[in-house]
């Protein structure tokens, strides 16, 4: 007993001819009869008992038969949809590990797009620093993840797809607020805020300070990225954060572009080598991501 016999015997029913079920079908009469022949001999019952002409009716076993079997037809029927949909990467379910402040400022608007779009892709976000996402997708907890380049030597395939530009933000009473635009000397005498070591921006900032003579430069570590300039406002120091957490400005504080292109952070989608290029849905969304996020590269620049 099979889903396509099964799905004749219902159109029969349905319409109550073996003519009308054909052409519903779009099979010559004589299948649709040989059809019902098969699944009576496969089962040992008459389903359907045939009068004269083309009239007919069912059986007790029919009635049985196709009262039972009603949501079988349907729930196979949508297992197929859904099948079809998942190679069609219309379906599925999409693991994404992101950092910040891609994750609260960049993402949610891409994915309510995509997901208008494909309503049958369930994803699910994880937030972490670079590394830790590194792991997970080692680990295939992961499908891919937005973050910073990893470190090198490791069985990745990295696309970067935009700069994270930097800024300083300052209280406005602050000495330093008096200039145009800032540098890395200035900073010096001044108290830094900073985030957790195992954050890139941190790795990034370190190495610039470094750079410039400046690594005794006094800091206060602030362990999130987007509280930074709410500590700022309390005159706990300067931040050096992405311009797109900057704003809105908080009230006491100001922003200062940096000299040049002092301090940015390349960004991209991170996955395994292995697993490159991805497959069915997570190939859909990662595509999606690329062309929104490098949109908005693009319109940040102008």
């Amino acid at each position: 007993m099979d889903l396509k016999t099964l799905k004749t015997f219902h159109t029969i029913v349905k319409y109550g001819s073996f003519v009308r079920a054909a052409q519903e079908m779009n099979y010559v009469q004589s299948t649709v009869t040989m059809q019902i022949q098969k699944l009576e001999s496969e089962l040992g019952v008459q389903l359907i008992e045939r009068g004269k002409g083309k009239e007919f009716q069912l059986t007790e076993a029919g009635r049985l038969l196709h009262d039972q079997s009603l949501q079988i037809v349907k729930s196979m029927e949508q297992v197929q949809t859904s099948l079809s949909n998942l190679q069609l990467g219309e379906s599925g379910h999409v693991r994404v590990g992101v950092t910040e402040p891609t994750g609260s400022y960049r993402l949610p608007g891409i994915l309510q797009g995509f997901m208008s779009k494909y309503p049958n892709i369930r994803i699910s976000v994880e937030f972490a620093n670079t590394q830790a996402l590194s792991d997970r997708i080692l680990g295939g907890e992961l499908d891919f993840s937005l973050c910073s380049a990893p470190d090198l030597g490791r069985e990745f395939y990295f696309e970067p797809l935009f700069q994270e530009q930097f800024v300083a933000v300052l209280p406005v009473s602050h000495p330093l607020a008096l200039k145009s635009e800032l540098s890395m000397e200035d900073f010096r005498g001044h108290r830094l805020l900073i985030t957790s070591a195992a954050c890139p921006y941190r790795r990034k900032l370190e190495v610039m300070m470094q750079e410039t003579g400046n690594a005794s430069i006094d800091t206060m570590e602030i362990g999130s990225m987007t509280a930074l300039k709410f500590y700022v406002a309390e005159g706990l120091g300067i931040a050096l954060v992405p311009k797109i957490i900057s704003e809105p400005v908080s009230t006491g504080t100001t922003i200062r572009p940096l000299h040049g292109s002092m301090i940015y952070m390349i960004f991209g989608l991170l996955c395994k080598a292995s697993a490159y290029p991805l497959q069915l849905a997570g190939q859909k969304l990662y595509q999606y991501l690329k062309l929104h996020l490098s949109e908005q590269s693009v319109s940040s620049k102008k």
